[in-house]
């Protein structure tokens, strides 16, 4: 499975997913910023953070808790 946790820069609620994702003992993930990519921007802008399977697409957008990404690890 590769993770890649979408997020923006000055971004509290992305802080709270790093959090979370620490405390659900996610495996390594890329952290990829959205701030200044346009389409990164249109697609994720008002959702962010967004926790991406990037082999299969899935994702877990914000919020979540230690149960929803437990269930979203399991699922991939």
């Amino acid at each position: 499975m590769k993770l890649a946790l979408y997020q923006r820069d000055d971004c509290h609620l992305c802080d709270a997913a790093l959090d979370v994702l620490a405390g659900a003992g996610a495996p390594d993930f890329e952290s990829v910023w959205i701030d200044g990519d346009p389409a990164l921007e249109a697609r994720y802008g008002t959702r962010v953070p967004v926790l991406r399977d990037e082999a299969t697409g899935a994702e877990l957008a914000w919020p979540f808790d230690i149960v929803a990404v437990g269930d979203f690890l399991r699922a991939g």
